[in-house]
């Protein structure tokens, strides 16, 4: 047995030599010849002979994808299949390849028929910036039969263009796809010597937040969503996807989220063709907004892209960001293009050298020189001879292949030479040549015009597709759809959604936190789970909501088994998830008396009633929460009597004592928040509303909510102040007139509008007394009419939002322009205690906080009154206004 052991250890051997070498020389091959684009030209090998392969059967006629494979794999290693989808996938970026036949759908991911059945040819931009066989360099082919290109001559940033991805071998590149007209953009920018950025653009549309895109390098990250409209309170339309995803699979992450009940969703019809259309069909009662959240939140409506800008170099990966990338292709075009230049420049002094020997020949009649000799070497050696007197304006010298070629000049064309026309031919010669000396002395002004021409003559149709905006965040607890209802059995503890047969908390979601607090004063928050130990004699369970300043709660405890009681106000933002804090000081026996959990910070007053002792006579009194500071939940609190209390009962509802919120509108990602991003909209306390004007003659009033989406042709976003009319001016289409009209919103329970439907909305103000000056147009024949200002208040009076308003004006009205209003005076509110300067914002809850209180258990008499009963939680959700 150990023989056999020691035999086993002696076979172990260490893996080195070939093993170690083959495996670089893979990781190398993979990098260099399949994975990832060079830097010269943006192609991966496969692309690039594909492309040579495509020039050299192009004769201005389709191919069939076919016959482009079979020819390719003369130069390409490989099987037919990676050709295939190689082409496939450049010819639905509709850049370079012009396609014929079904190439599949980039939007809803089919794919595309076989290369037998569809035709390719390239296109018109591809042979104008691809291909000069002058000045490309070749190299032998895998296996020597054929010449192929190094790298193709690209005066165009491919790469950046198109995108590529690659996973090699420890190495991967991820380049996202820009558009076509900025990057020409940006290019001559960067020959002008001006700043530039630019941002990825994908065929899908969507929109894109590149705050972190750290110019496209390692780290940086894009987040990148679907366009997703409310067409009514029942239905969403999705008419844009995020880049990499199809409708097919995000109509399964969308099922998928609505299965797990993280939204709600009633019924998904796809009529994506051309064009994306998914409609989504809500249940009654469900957000528009909220859904949409949701679906960014839990579904492929939002996708995070991590781009890395890895190219090859001089045989070497190197990490480049997308304005590097861009720089060196510019500068690269201007290299080409000089090169170009050069080599039209050189054709075209030899051309008019040739030129001005034969005529120097034909016109002096030097072949009439050669008419003696008799051997070949007279003859070049006469020719010579005959042009030394005539070549000293000539550029360079004469050669023997020169002399060689006018020899070959046929008799035919010496005798109907025509001087004046070989004149005008070397004219013309000289003119071009003066040209390309000029463009290479300008060749930045040259590079920069040939930019231009490619912008006209191909950027019709590549506008920008996807929208670069800056996205709010969206915390997933607050949008979840809440569709599991959690219990609790305050006796003996537990909390969860399996345990029907107990207390109806209200419904929350598996991802939610609560907070759970027991009797003996411990608090717990923990994750929403099925079943779950807390502790016994549970007093309060909620869902949790992560700093939240604005939920308080109040509290009375005894400390110790028999000590004094102590009251406090406090709230819950921070905490860690599964660990017990204490409310109470931690002695032994320490009792909550009393809690409540107030949303909005409410302070009530509560009646305490003491047990008869000895001599006592005062057995009852009042306190009131609202003269108690809002401290942290480890504070003491203040003392509220050293003698044994019997109970204590509810007496008034409590009122807020915070100071109403201050909100502001970020017009950046068209959401409000507390967090003074944008325009400050106003102070809002609990009850306070907000309205919003539209530009086609809508309004709507409503309860602030951080998480409502705001229409794109909204023009006005305001306080609500009660009994203060609208005054709005209008043109109505069919009747051909201008009116004016003043209304009031106070009974208004959702969005209505206040102008016809074929009407144009000119002017509107919210101000008591607003005065407007009229401007009119012109009428034919007739002299200008001057401004008119117009009193509101004195021409008209406030009327319903139905009626039709007064007649303003017959004739054009050019503008309608707001002048200052006349003085109103408005009393002004008294304003509550604040909290803290900065406030949270709060999160509409479906689980309401509820007051509790507890009777104190029997020591020496038996209590005459018994405490109310807790009030069973109102789980409504507010009905959606707009």
């Amino acid at each position: 047995m150990e023989e056999n052991q020691h035999n086993e250890q002696e076979s172990i051997k260490k893996v080195s030599g070939k093993f170690k070498e083959w495996f670089l020389d893979y990781a190398s091959y993979v990098i260099l010849e399949r994975a990832v684009p060079a830097i010269e030209d943006g192609f991966k090998p496969v692309q690039r002979r594909i492309m040579h392969s495509m020039r050299d059967l192009h004769d201005g006629r389709y191919n069939k994808v076919a016959n482009l494979v079979g020819h390719t794999m003369q130069y390409h290693p490989h099987g037919d299949a990676s050709i295939a989808d190689a082409m496939v996938n450049m010819g639905q970026k509709d850049l370079l390849i012009d396609t014929q036949g079904n190439w599949g759908n980039i939007l809803t991911g089919d794919s595309a028929a076989a290369s037998r059945y569809i035709e390719a040819r390239l296109s018109k931009f591809a042979l104008d910036v691809l291909f000069n066989p002058k000045i490309t360099t070749w190299a032998a082919s895998y296996d020597g039969r054929k010449k192929e290109p190094v790298n193709l001559p690209a005066k165009f940033p491919i790469v950046l263009a198109q995108g590529a991805e690659g996973i090699a071998v420890g190495l991967s590149t991820t380049i996202l796809p820009h558009n076509f007209n900025e990057l020409i953009d940006a290019s001559i920018k960067i020959l002008q010597g001006k700043r530039f950025t630019i941002y990825p653009d994908f065929m899908t549309g969507g929109m894109i937040d590149i705050s972190n895109y750290n110019d496209g390098k390692r780290g940086g990250k894009i987040r990148n969503r679907a366009r997703i409209t409310v067409e009514d309170n029942k239905t969403l339309v999705i008419t844009e996807i995020p880049y990499k995803t199809t409708t097919t699979s995000l109509i399964d992450s969308i099922i998928k989220a609505n299965n797990k009940g993280k939204i709600k969703i009633k019924k998904i019809e796809d009529n994506t063709s051309e064009n994306v259309e998914i409609r989504l069909h809500l249940p009654p009662g469900i957000s528009p907004d909220k859904t949409i959240d949701a679906l960014y939140a839990f579904t492929a409506c939002e996708s995070s892209l991590s781009p890395l800008g890895v190219v090859i170099e001089d045989n070497k990966p190197l990490f480049l960001g997308v304005s590097e990338m861009l720089e060196r292709s510019t500068k690269r075009t201007v290299e080409l293009l000089r090169a170009e230049l050069q080599i039209e420049l050189d054709e075209l002094e030899n051309q008019w050298h040739a030129a001005s020997l034969e005529r120097i020949f034909i016109e002096n009649r030097i072949y009439r020189d050669i008419e003696q000799e008799t051997t070949w070497e007279g003859v070049i050696k006469a020719i010579d001879e005959g042009l030394k007197p005539h070549i000293k304006h000539l550029k360079r010298a004469v050669t023997e292949e020169d002399i060689i070629r006018l020899t070959e000049i046929k008799i035919k064309k010496i005798s109907k030479f025509d001087i004046d026309k070989a004149k005008q031919l070397i004219d013309a010669i000289e003119e071009k040549i003066a040209e390309k000396k000029h463009h290479l002395a300008n060749i930045i002004d040259y590079t920069i015009d040939f930019f231009k021409f490619i912008k006209k003559k191909y950027g019709k149709g590549r506008e920008r597709k996807t929208e670069i905006k800056t996205f709010d965040s969206i915390v997933a607890t607050k949008v979840v759809m809440r569709n599991v209802k959690l219990y609790v059995n305050r006796e003996e503890g537990f909390v969860g959604t399996s345990l029907r047969k107990n207390e109806y908390v209200g419904d929350v979601s598996d991802i939610d936190d609560i907070i759970v607090i027991r009797k003996d004063g411990k608090l717990t928050i923990s994750k929403v789970s099925d079943k779950k130990f807390f502790g016994k004699d549970i007093i309060y369970v909620n869902v949790f909501k992560k700093k939240d300043k604005r939920t308080i709660y109040n509290l009375i405890y005894r400390d110790g088994s028999r000590g004094p009681s102590y009251m406090k106000r406090f709230y819950v933002s921070g905490v860690t998830r599964d660990k017990e804090y204490d409310l109470t000081t931690g002695n032994k026996g320490s009792n909550i008396l009393y809690f409540s959990a107030n949303p909005n910070g409410e302070a009530e007053v509560v009646t305490i009633l003491l047990r008869q002792t000895g001599s006592l006579r005062k057995t009852k009194f009042d306190i009131d929460f609202k003269e108690l500071a809002i401290k942290g939940r480890g504070v003491k609190g203040n003392l509220v009597t050293k003698l044994s209390i019997k109970a204590i009962k509810l007496k008034e509802a409590g009122v807020s004592t915070l100071k109403p919120r201050k909100i502001w509108f970020d017009k950046v990602v068209m959401r409000l928040n507390t967090e003074e991003r944008g325009e400050l909209i106003g102070e809002f306390s609990g009850n306070d509303q907000m309205i919003l004007i539209t530009q086609d003659g809508r309004v709507a009033k409503f309860v602030p909510d951080m998480e409502k989406h705001f229409p794109e042709n909204m023009i006005k976003l305001e306080k609500y102040v009660p009994n203060r009319p609208i005054t709005a001016a209008y043109f109505d289409k069919d009747k051909g007139r201008y009116y004016i009209k003043r209304f009031l919103i106070d009974e208004m329970k959702k969005e209505e509008a206040f102008i016809p439907d074929n009407a144009t909305l000119l002017q509107v103000s919210t101000d008591w007394l607003p005065v407007w000056e009229l401007h009119f147009g012109k009428e034919r024949g007739k002299k200008q009419k001057d401004p008119q200002q117009i009193d509101v208040e004195e021409f008209i009076s406030v009327k319903g939002i139905k009626a039709q308003g007064n007649v303003l004006s017959k004739i054009k009205i050019k503008s309608v322009e707001e002048l200052p209003s006349k003085p109103y005076e408005v009393s002004e509110e008294s304003s509550n205690v604040d909290l803290d300067e900065k406030q949270d914002e709060t999160i509409d809850d479906e689980v309401k906080d509820i007051p509790f209180e507890i009777k104190i258990p029997e020591q020496e008499e038996t209590v005459d009154e018994e405490p109310e009963e807790p009030k069973k939680p109102n789980n409504n959700e507010p009905p959606t206004l707009f």
